[in-house]
């Protein structure tokens, strides 16, 4: 029996332990970060931003590529930083895993995500 991973969105086998599930160590709460990740409100605005972008990397788009793998929500501001922002449209980018990594050290400007981010078009 196979079912859908809440970590990673994948299918895995029932007793099959994800990768991406975080390790939690007995009796330690997460951060304040890691707990608003694994929430509902969050899983519905990484939906409702995912279906805004139509299931593409925004950075890819902007270059004439349309790619829907391997894709993920990215806060432009950081959620370490930026808290209050955390469910703002205005601060939220799909990403696929190359310019996630490539925004999150830094390799995309924040400026650069939020500018593609106001050129979405309403028809898009």
């Amino acid at each position: 029996m196979k079912k859908a991973c809440i970590y990673c969105g994948k299918i895995h086998g029932k007793n099959e332990v994800c990768e991406k599930r975080p390790k939690k160590i007995y009796g330690q709460r997460g951060s304040k970060e890691d707990l608003f990740r694994w929430s509902y409100d969050w899983k519905l605005k990484r939906e409702h931003i995912m279906r805004r972008d139509k299931y593409l990397c925004v950075v890819c788009r902007d270059q004439k590529r349309f790619n829907n793998r391997d894709l993920s929500v990215h806060h432009i501001r950081p959620l370490k930083t930026n808290f209050e922002l955390r469910l703002e449209d205005d601060n939220l980018i799909t990403l696929c895993a190359e310019h996630h990594e490539m925004a999150e050290s830094g390799k995309i400007a924040a400026e650069k995500l939020l500018n593609l981010i106001k050129n979405i078009p309403p028809e898009w």
